[in-house]
């Protein structure tokens, strides 16, 4: 999830490409009022539909856009332009790109786990309670191997060749790392 600071930046892109200097003076005011009146109604607990999603994200982004819009004013006024151009926003051309790279890496992270999790779902975990004899054969194998005893019964349970008979069966082959 973006916080509020990444909200209202791309907010702020997005809205102020080609707005002019009293324009985003407005932004700024309007932003005021807003951040003013959401933290009013935050300290009262009041919940009008408005607010009743989430009262402290609605002010935090309030605030964080009364800051943005204020950066981009003062930016326009030291850099004498005449518009907003996004492209010329050095800062926040930054944040955007780095937002983007955040963005891409969760979902390739989200890709990945989701991949994970569909091969889990293929995979076969189980408790399994062996006889003292079978457990005995099965220890010793995989000592000789250098094995935990689970890989040995993962490797048989690997080569299991079922017949048409409905009968299982096992061909003879040594456990390996």
């Amino acid at each position: 999830m973006w916080s509020a600071e990444d909200v209202t930046r791309d907010s702020v892109r997005r809205h102020g490409e080609g707005l002019n200097a009293a324009q985003v003076e407005q932004r700024v005011e309007e932003a005021a009022v807003r951040e003013r009146e959401t933290r009013r109604q935050l300290r009262q607990g009041g919940h009008s539909s408005e607010f009743a999603s989430d009262p402290e994200r609605l002010a935090a982004i309030w605030a964080a856009k009364h800051v943005e819009w204020r950066r981009v004013r003062d930016l326009m006024l030291t850099s004498g332009w005449d518009t907003y151009e996004t492209e010329q926003d050095i800062h926040g051309s930054e944040w955007a790109r780095e937002r983007d790279s955040r963005r891409q890496a969760a979902l390739e992270a989200r890709a990945e786990f989701a991949a994970r999790r569909r091969e889990a779902a293929d995979e076969l975990r189980t408790e399994l309670w062996l006889t003292a004899a079978s457990s005995h054969l099965i220890r010793a194998a995989a000592t000789r191997a250098g094995l935990v005893p689970a890989r040995v019964l993962a490797q048989l349970a690997e080569r299991i060749v079922v017949h048409e008979d409905g009968t299982v069966s096992v061909p003879p082959f040594t456990p390996t790392r």
